[in-house]
């Protein structure tokens, strides 16, 4: 098995892998990336060999001691080796050294593998938001750190 390296990333490797990921309908494109990231924020990637292969984004969303994980994504051929995990530990530890209290997000119902995911890594839904189709509400959940 490769050996898998999460590091610091490139904002621009970021995103065009976020055009590779097929659960994202209509991908941000650089300039809402860049928008959103104004405050305190981690672009990580994954890494292995030379190649890319999941990327996680967060940033101080809301400036209440709460870390916003907002997005991120692992190639399709590239999952079930534990990808997802590394990142968010690593995500997880960085909010910790930088005083974060808890970690949110953010995900749509039609994202099973994201709510089990995170349930799994003991983040708890705090809102719902209904929206029509019903695949397409909303499910905000909080985990302390």
């Amino acid at each position: 098995m490769n050996s898998i390296k999460i590091k610091i990333g490139r904002l621009e490797d970021a995103v065009d892998l976020a055009h590779q990921i097929p659960e994202f309908d209509n991908p941000y494109n650089i300039d809402e990336y860049k928008k959103r990231l104004l405050s305190d924020h981690l672009v990580l990637t994954a890494h292995i060999e030379n190649e890319i292969v999941g990327f996680k984004i967060g940033y101080d969303r809301f400036n209440d001691g709460s870390f916003y994980s907002w997005m991120g994504g692992v190639l399709p051929e590239n999952r079930n080796q534990s990808i997802a995990e590394m990142l968010a530990d690593y995500q997880e530890n960085w909010a910790k050294k930088n005083s974060y209290a808890s970690i949110r997000l953010k995900t749509r119902k039609k994202h099973e593998a994201m709510l089990f995911f995170s349930k799994k890594r003991g983040f708890v839904i705090t809102k719902e938001i209904a929206k029509i189709p019903k695949e397409e509400s909303r499910t905000w959940m909080e985990k302390q750190l």
